[in-house]
């Protein structure tokens, strides 16, 4: 959000991208209905935040040492997928020093003036956290560099051949940056932060724990097995348990009895149509199409997408990630392929011939939208991973 508080016309624009995919319920990005209702439900201390046990440990070192030396510690790289607690470890950053929060984010940043008015009103040790920070412009990233190692931004008055750079000397801050893609990251601004953690996905285990704290901070009445139930469902996302955990309280105080129990969540995500491994509609027909129509694969990205009525880039970006991270789904340089373990799911035995290969790794640490196109690239030389020669789906 802007410094303002409200969201920023670039967040605007990208949420309202999200509401037009479909609003899904799984979908691991915050809308503006998230921002409310996880404000009341963020931990305020390192010792409140369940989960990310390595950085959590990391990042208390580095904010014990910088208290005692009573200086501001060094700039911090959150990086790992939607929904882990970039957000609110930032937000922790600024309540363990005693310091005040700013927050901006890359797409709001897109020139250097832009850049050079937020620093400017910064006082000494406040933390200014910067979301998506790999999707600032340019200028304002080399501006940043200045910033980050001497505390210093340089002001250009003038223009052409008058033009003169005035210094403007900062006081000591901390700059928090959040990425979802640290490998678009240049490394000239990577190599200025002097903490990087990077947050993994939750256990089953950790999301119920999650669940137990935000049930009590919402005054829900959750079962043991009710938060088993929600937490396998989870995607190993706090910020999507958290979510389904109000649906499933939303159906039970209708429908049920006002106990989150795993009859309700069962009965309440069915309805929500998310499935025993966290997918929702939209990763299902993918997989369905796959399966059903092309015979497990190979077919291409392009033909897929239009298989189920989306656009490319939907399928790419907001199914394929977690059906590849679950073994559901495999990249080739053919095009996608079922697996065995996706077959299984659908309740569905593969015919004789079908590829079955193994799934192929994301290309940028599981982020979930960083695959290499050239994984589509096939025999033909076209660029939509269907194979002119490939046999017909059986």
């Amino acid at each position: 959000m802007g410094l303002a508080g409200g969201p920023s016309a670039a967040e605007e624009a990208e949420l309202a991208e999200r509401a037009a995919r479909g609003g899904r319920l799984v979908e691991p990005a915050e809308d503006l209905d998230d921002r409310a209702a996880e404000a009341a439900l963020r931990p305020g201390s390192l010792d409140d935040f369940v989960g990310q046990r390595a950085v959590r440990e990391q990042l208390s070192l580095v904010l014990e040492a910088a208290r005692r030396r009573g200086r501001a510690p060094d700039h911090v790289l959150l990086s790992g997928p939607p929904g882990l607690g970039k957000t609110t470890l930032a937000m922790i950053v600024a309540a363990e020093l005693g310091q005040s929060l700013r927050i901006s984010s890359g797409p709001a940043i897109q020139h250097a003036g832009d850049l050079a008015a937020v620093l400017s009103s910064l006082e000494e040790g406040e933390v200014l956290f910067v979301d998506e920070v790999h999707r600032m412009a340019r200028p304002a990233e080399e501006m940043l560099y200045v910033a980050m190692e001497d505390f210093r931004v340089d002001v250009v008055v003038g223009k052409g051949a008058g033009a003169t750079a005035i210094p403007l000397h900062l006081p000591p801050f901390t700059l928090v940056g959040a990425t979802t893609r640290s490998g678009l990251l240049p490394a000239p601004l990577r190599d200025r932060f002097g903490f990087t953690g990077h947050l993994d996905f939750y256990a089953p285990d950790e999301l119920e724990q999650v669940l137990r704290r935000s049930a009590q901070l919402l005054g829900v009445e959750l079962t043991a097995a009710g938060g088993a139930e929600i937490a396998r469902r989870s995607r190993g996302t706090p910020r999507i348990a958290n979510r389904l955990l109000r649906r499933v309280r939303d159906w039970s105080q209708v429908r049920g009895t006002g106990v989150v129990d795993a009859d309700a969540a069962r009965a309440a995500l069915r309805v929500y149509e998310v499935d025993e491994l966290g997918l929702d509609r939209l990763d299902r027909s993918v997989l369905d199409a796959l399966c059903r129509r092309f015979g497990g694969g190979p077919v291409g990205l392009s033909t897929l997408a239009v298989a189920v009525g989306e656009e490319p880039d939907t399928v790419e970006t907001v199914a394929e990630p977690f059906l590849v991270r679950e073994g559901l789904l495999g990249r080739t340089p053919r095009g996608r392929v079922a697996t065995a373990d996706g077959w299984a799911h659908l309740g569905l035995r593969p015919p004789l011939g079908a590829p079955l290969q193994a799934t192929l790794p994301l290309g940028d640490g599981g982020d979930g939208d960083s695959q290499d196109r050239d994984d589509d690239r096939d025999d033909d030389g076209d660029d939509d991973g269907d194979d002119d020669g490939a046999a017909p789906p059986s």
